[in-house]
């Protein structure tokens, strides 16, 4: 089992940053791939961005390259996604996801642990 808990979500302006974070408990973190997703009011959960364990590999979604940054700890057992320049449509509640896969997943359903999620909202 994984607990996931994400912290860091908070009001900001529109093109401003902020970063929120995920920290693991349970199974070994090293070994999971680690994602961000998000969910607007209304919409569908969307990938936001993912970063594998075995080789450090990273995907994301076009509305977060070169806006966005993920990024790892092992140590803390903590994965973390920098937003920049961020946008009204970036409001969401942002969730962290784990995955038990060496190949870094895209779709909501190939992740086996979730976060309660956290709200960014973005004001314009």
């Amino acid at each position: 089992q994984v607990q996931l808990v994400e912290s860091g979500g908070g009001l900001v302006q529109a093109g401003g940053s902020l970063r929120v974070s995920c920290a693991a408990s349970g199974r070994t973190f090293s070994y999971l791939t680690m994602g961000w997703f998000r969910q607007a009011t209304g919409k569908e959960r969307e990938f936001v961005a993912a970063i594998g364990w075995s080789d450090g590999k990273i995907l994301y979604a076009d509305s977060a390259k070169g806006r966005f940054t993920i990024s790892r700890d092992n140590a803390k057992k903590t994965v973390y996604l920098q937003m920049n320049s961020l946008k009204p449509e970036d409001t969401a509640v942002y969730y962290c996801a784990a995955a038990s896969m060496v190949l870094i997943p895209v779709v909501a359903d190939r992740y086996e642990y979730w976060g309660q999620g956290t709200q960014v909202t973005v004001s314009s």
